[in-house]
């Protein structure tokens, strides 16, 4: 699978995932398809994140959305409420995104579990075992126990719909 057929914004229904990131209180925001896309870390199409707003182009692959809501969810209140563009954060910040960001994609219908981690495969994540699912279901209960610290799961490894304070 090729970067250009990870699942894409335009190929979901954004209501959705605007109504999941706003149970965190995150804003979702799709610009123009001739648009920039302000607080894009990595580029154009990837997704882009200023304060609690996460900002999306029909080209954005729906794993970078996550994702980048994700980093909003784990940061903590200082970093977010001066945040644009760089979400910063140590190692196991980000093994708390990946884990966090394949937990809400098995709560969206129109991604789900199976294609986010193909997606983040395809994409170019890097795994220690070698691939996403490989490292969720065998090497990631370090970044679930980041995240039970943090109060974003909870013991059932559900999301609490908690921001990190």
């Amino acid at each position: 699978m090729s970067p250009m057929n990870v699942l894409r914004c335009d190929e979901i229904d954004l209501t959705t995932l605007g109504e999941l990131l706003g149970r965190f209180g995150l804003r979702l925001e799709q610009v123009g398809e001739d648009e920039p896309i302000p607080g894009s870390w990595f580029g154009e199409p990837e997704a882009g994140i200023i304060a609690q707003r996460v900002i999306v182009r029909g080209d954005t692959p729906v794993h970078s959305a996550l994702h980048e809501s994700c980093h909003l969810i784990c940061m903590d209140q200082q970093r977010r409420a001066t945040l644009h563009t760089n979400a910063g954060g140590d190692y196991d910040e980000e093994n708390a995104v990946n884990y966090l960001e394949i937990t809400l994609a098995s709560l969206l219908p129109e991604v789900g579990y199976a294609r986010i981690l193909a997606d983040m495969d395809a994409w170019g994540y890097t795994f220690r075992l070698g691939s996403a699912q490989a490292w969720f279901e065998q090497d990631a209960e370090d970044a679930r126990q980041w995240l039970l610290k943090h109060g974003l799961l909870d013991s059932q490894g559900q999301p609490t719909w908690q921001l990190r304070t």
